[in-house]
């Protein structure tokens, strides 16, 4: 049986007849990887080069290639380009225009080449473009994260451990925890940008090319480190994708974690800060409702790059070497979760620009946990007192306080003296949370000039 010319597949003439209607639709991935179009371009203006460069490809089709991909580009710039399934992949669609649009030369540029290693170059191009603009956007969430820290650099909140409050802690030395949590996303990305960055084109199908190939040139031409040093994993290695989302999930888990403590602090029963509105939405049926739906939907995203890393773990688990279409599976979750990281990073930065901090409820709630508890045990242990008899002391001062219904700073003098004598009048000052803070004023810690000097050195960095 013989297909149609313009229906034929690249590799049809080994079959007897057409590919069923249901498993073309099943095996096309046109649909989503078509925006892999500029840099499967990109790739095979390299490759063609390279071939006239070794006398491979005559210079008359050089040119007609590079005339065509310069049409096709534009085209799909323009959203015009004539994108079919019968043509499967985003690979065949422009092969098959080009020809169409130089003849004979568009089907000469496959010559050393093959389908396996050109969307293995493809994806590592398109990602490589993709981390690199992540690593900007995270550049500049972090640079928001330092403004905010330094302008609330003295403002004091509580610390928290298990949800109940700690120890006093400045609002700025809170945020600075986020920029190094963003800082060590950033240096993943990074790392992981620079082990990806090695080239598959010539690994061809799996077993190289008999052409006399110069893959170090295209490596250089299109900005790769280095070449895949071995054709059976150049065309098989998925590990790019699996260090890419495992670097996403961390970047996204830290996202969920601010965005879950600022769901928890813009409820009225915290009330430690207040979204703008252009980041929050009411209700159908109660009009005085502000909900922080952004940061919820922050939250409620890390399940599709959590699910992302795990359905490409999963693909390449059982795979024997070397290419098989179970890789095809790649492109959506990648896709996917570049796009959610993309989104929930701009957005943070954006929504940390309208947050508006409320000192006095901040101030408020460090009365409520005596917060201090731990700098009257660190007092008596200056003092002499060994460390687990002054927290015995500490504890027994807290249960009076909460009889009485007052923080440690309000008993009297004579009270904190009954649970050690050791204790003077000097006491007050270590028991406020402005003293608490000030004392912790080495590198790492919550004292305002720890903070800004923390503050100082990323700016530095940054």
């Amino acid at each position: 049986m013989q297909q149609d010319d313009k229906a034929a597949k690249a590799w049809s003439g080994r079959f007897s007849e057409p590919l069923d209607r249901l498993a073309q639709r099943f095996n096309a991935s046109v649909d989503f990887d078509r925006r892999l179009a500029p840099f499967d371009i990109e790739g095979s203006l390299a490759h063609a080069r390279m071939l006239e460069r070794t006398g491979i490809l005559p210079a008359a089709d050089l040119a007609a290639i590079e005339k065509g991909l310069g049409q096709i580009a534009l085209e799909v710039s323009e959203d015009r380009f004539p994108w079919s399934i019968d043509r499967e992949d985003v690979h065949l669609n422009i092969e098959a225009r080009l020809t169409d649009l130089v003849g004979d030369a568009g089907k000469r540029l496959h010559t050393a080449r093959s389908r396996n290693d050109q969307v293995a170059t493809d994806i590592r191009l398109w990602l490589r473009s993709e981390i690199d603009t992540l690593i900007g956007i995270l550049r500049a969430l972090r640079g928001r994260l330092l403004d905010r820290a330094e302008a609330e650099a003295e403002t004091l909140m509580p610390g928290f451990t298990h949800l109940q409050v700690a120890q006093p802690v400045t609002f700025g030395h809170h945020l600075m925890a986020y920029y190094e949590m963003f800082t060590r996303d950033a240096d993943r990305l990074a790392d992981c940008r620079r082990r990806m960055n090695r080239l598959p084109l010539g690994a061809s199908a799996l077993a190289g090319t008999s052409y006399p190939i110069d893959r170090e040139s295209v490596a250089k031409a299109l900005g790769f480190d280095g070449v895949c040093e071995n054709s059976l994993d150049a065309v098989s290695d998925r590990d790019f994708a699996v260090e890419f989302l495992a670097a996403a999930a961390l970047a996204q888990a830290h996202v969920s974690r601010l965005a879950e403590e600022l769901v928890i602090w813009t409820n009225p029963r915290f009330g430690f800060v207040e979204l703008a509105d252009r980041f929050c939405t009411g209700s159908s049926i109660m009009p005085q409702k502000k909900n922080p739906d952004v940061p919820e939907l922050m939250r409620g995203k890390t399940g599709r790059i959590y699910g992302a890393l795990m359905a490409m773990l999963t693909i390449i688990k059982g795979q024997p070497l070397a290419y098989n279409k179970d890789n095809q599976e790649d492109k959506e979750p990648l896709f996917d979760a570049v796009d959610t990281l993309n989104d929930v990073l701009t957005l943070l930065t954006e929504l940390l620009d309208g947050l508006k901090a409320r000192p006095d409820r901040m101030r408020a709630a460090l009365a409520e946990g005596y917060a201090t508890a731990t700098d009257l045990a660190d007092y008596l242990v200056r003092k002499g007192l060994p460390f687990r008899d002054a927290h015995d002391a500490v504890a027994r001062a807290v249960r009076e306080a909460e009889k009485a219904g007052k923080d440690l700073a309000q008993l009297p003098l004579a009270t904190l003296q009954s649970f050690s004598p050791l204790v003077g009048e000097d006491v007050f000052a270590f028991l406020t949370p402005e003293g608490s803070v000030a004392s912790r004023k080495h590198i790492g810690g919550t004292a305002p000039v720890a903070v800004r000097a923390a503050i100082a050195r990323a700016r530095k960095a940054l």
